[in-house]
């Protein structure tokens, strides 16, 4: 087998001895953010989405090495593996090409040409492929075939053509010049199927083409719901008269005998009923896995910036689920997120009560000191949000709010981990808790809940399952371990996603904590049930203790650094040469740079230093809007053809990623982010009747 480590150096451009440092470590049970954090210097300084890359090149490229030593042994034992295949093997740089290779050989299920083969007509089959005797006494031979199932000279013919047409079809040089031909010249041409709607969504598509090199990846997810709906139908179409024309240049032996003619044909059945649709099946297979590789990529970026949103911190927050005929709920969360009070209210249709809806709003401001309210996105928002600028028309001390997606609410609402956590709450109040929780802590309420229900992908249903669940999963470690874990107030779904824990010492960590009371030191962890060495070394680092005597357990230094940051405790940090200091204390450059960060920074949370949660005391009206008028908001989703924005309507306006900058955008998050606080957008044009607004940022 060929060497992992040249061919990864190969494909990555890093040294063997970083391939061989990062595979150690992955094969010592390191997890990817312990790597990325705290051994830089092996790694070459990679960050986590790096790392991560590389560990899916490593199986992508384990696979490979493997099924190249599958397929030779299968071709040996099948055929015989001459020097030129086994050096085609060896060269082929990817599983496509490698089977490409191995079709010819495939045990196949029954097809003609197979039929034809046991009948046996493969040395009609290769004089006709010779084309060098006359079409008269390829006739003559023919009729010395019928035998056994083949009854006629037509029947003959016909299984040696399959043979031929077979042969042209699973030739690799054929495929790869059809499928590239396919990728840069293909026309993908869109028609009406049996279930067409004229007036739904996909009308919009019918009679139109789109070039397979340039089709966007949203659009092409968009037709293929719409084929699998069977409201459209998507064909993929080339120039087959070139193909034809290249198969009598290239394919027909020079100085042929009018035999030309009927092998012509071969190949060209082979092309039309093999070759095409098989290929067209490879190039929706590569449109598709591109296309879900950019839908899971922006869904995967969308929830990084949804996790990392800032906390609103030091406050008590009001946590407002919208209603209209079940009421308002409301839940309080201290300062520190956890739960103190709730409380139902009816501001909207059908009950309206304004008043006593007012009176309870306002008895737990007073006697909670409620500073901030957030309010869901759902049904009866607008109404609600009404209600809050009405109240704020009423009092000196405006009661500030914001409007929060509650996407996903109501799955934790009623989740097993809600029931755990608040056993005694309604399910109703639950989801106004988790509302809250998105303000006072947006990642510690977020993690609660399958990503896949927060309402910032697109055709997340659409996409590989697998692939999108370990891209969100990877994407939400990545991001916990980043900020660090308060262990003594983390819930056991926070936990659990620490590098090294897993929800099993989740749950054992807080068993430990409800029994022994807080944790003092991060060595305390040893004592949980279950969480041994390996599991401390890997998770040590992102734990957090606010409160312990020593201000090291606050920080991101690694207890193995415990010794040297405490020498550097003691310097004028201001001052110190890196180089110098690395030698003398025997530790890393990267290392000893990232304890200097954490001694100057105690406590530190990368959170703080994005922008704030834009709050409001007021409301925009859709009438008060017009053309060319400017309004803020806050953006709520990020596709890859814009942004979606919350500007105080009932829905979201939308940003096409043409309207982004006057420079030419090629994705959204390149210029935005998810609840990123706009304060400039203009109005550029306003449907009325379906309530939407188009908006831009180019002024």
């Amino acid at each position: 087998m060929q060497n992992i480590v040249e061919l990864l150096e190969e494909k990555t451009g890093l040294k063997s001895q970083i391939i061989t440092n990062i595979l150690k470590l992955l094969d010592e049970g390191a997890t990817i953010p312990f790597i990325a954090r705290y051994r830089k210097e092996l790694t070459g300084g990679a960050d986590d989405e790096a790392l991560r890359s590389f560990e899916e090149l490593y199986s992508s490229t384990k696979k490979l090495l493997e099924r190249k030593e599958d397929i030779k042994r299968l071709i040996t034992e099948r055929a015989t593996l001459t020097p030129q295949i086994l050096q085609a093997i060896t060269e082929a740089q990817n599983m496509r090409v490698l089977e490409d290779i191995y079709r010819p050989y495939k045990e196949k299920k029954s097809s003609r040409a197979s039929v034809a083969i046991a009948n046996g007509l493969e040395p009609l089959a290769n004089i006709l492929q010779s084309a060098k005797i006359s079409h008269a006494e390829f006739l003559k031979i023919a009729k010395t075939f019928i035998k056994g199932s083949m009854k006629s000279v037509d029947e003959v013919i016909q299984g040696a053509c399959d043979i031929l047409a077979e042969r042209y079809a699973n030739d690799a040089k054929e495929r790869e010049a059809l499928r590239n031909m396919m990728a840069r010249y293909g026309t993908l041409e869109i028609k009406k199927a049996k279930n067409f709607n004229e007036k739904g969504v996909f009308a919009h598509f019918i009679d139109k083409s789109e070039k397979v090199a340039y089709i966007p990846s949203h659009r092409y997810l968009a037709l293929m719901r719409g084929v699998n709906e069977k409201e459209l139908s998507v064909k993929i179409s080339i120039d087959i008269e070139r193909i034809e024309q290249n198969i009598k240049n290239y394919k027909i032996p020079r100085n042929a005998s009018d035999l030309h003619l009927r092998l012509f044909e071969a190949y060209k059945d082979g092309l039309k009923r093999l070759l095409l649709p098989s290929i067209e099946r490879e190039i929706h297979a590569e449109l598709k896995e591109k296309a879900d590789f950019q839908a899971i990529s922006t869904f995967g970026k969308n929830l990084s910036q949804l996790l990392i949103t800032p906390p609103v911190s030091k406050r008590v927050i009001l946590g407002v689920d919208p209603a209209f005929v079940s009421g308002c709920k409301l839940a309080v969360l201290d300062e520190n997120g956890n739960y103190l009070d709730s409380s139902v209210i009816y501001p909207t249709e059908p009950k309206k009560d304004y008043e006593n809806s007012k009176r309870k709003v306002l008895e737990l401001v007073k006697k909670y000191n409620i500073k901030a309210v957030a309010i869901g996105n759902g049904t009866a928002s607008r109404e609600t949000e009404e209600f809050f600028a009405r109240l704020n028309g009423e009092i000196d001390e405006k009661l500030n709010y914001t409007i929060v997606s509650e996407a996903g609410a109501s799955v934790y609402s009623a989740s097993k981990i809600a029931s755990e956590e608040y056993p005694n709450l309604d399910v109703t109040i639950r989801g106004a808790i988790s509302i809250a929780g998105r303000l006072s802590d947006p990642m510690a309420a977020l993690v609660k809940i399958d990503p896949k229900s927060l309402g910032i992908g697109q055709y997340q249903h659409d996409v590989d399952q697998k692939l999108l669940e370990k891209k969100l999963y990877d994407v939400t470690v990545d991001l916990v371990n980043k900020v660090g874990v308060d262990i003594n107030s983390a819930s056991a779904s926070l936990l659990a996603h620490v590098a090294g824990i897993g929800e099993k010492l989740a749950k054992n960590i807080i068993a430990y904590r409800e029994e022994k009371g807080n944790f003092k030191t991060k060595s305390e962890l040893l004592h949980v049930k279950g969480l041994g060495k390996k599991a401390y070394e890997q998770a040590a680092g992102f734990i957090r203790i606010k409160d312990a005597k020593n201000p090291l357990e606050n920080s991101g230094i690694h207890p193995e650094s415990y010794a040297v940051a405490q020498k550097l405790s003691k310097m004028d940090l201001n001052t110190v040469e890196i180089q110098t200091l690395s030698q003398s204390l025997h530790v890393g450059k990267e290392t000893l740079k990232d304890i200097i960060f954490e001694l100057k920074k105690p406590g530190f949370d990368p959170r703080e230093e994005l922008p704030q949660i834009a709050f409001k005391s007021g409301l925009t009206d859709l009438s008060m809007l017009q053309e060319g008028s400017f309004v803020s908001g806050v953006v709520r989703n990020i596709t890859d053809f814009g942004a979606f924005v919350d500007i105080g309507l009932k829905n979201d306006g939308m940003i096409h990623i043409s309207k982004m900058s006057e420079k030419r955008v090629s994705h959204p998050l390149e210029v935005l982010s998810l609840n990123e606080y706009l304060p400039n957008i203009e109005v550029i044009s306003i449907d009325r009747e379906k309530g939407k607004v188009s908006l831009s940022l180019k002024k």
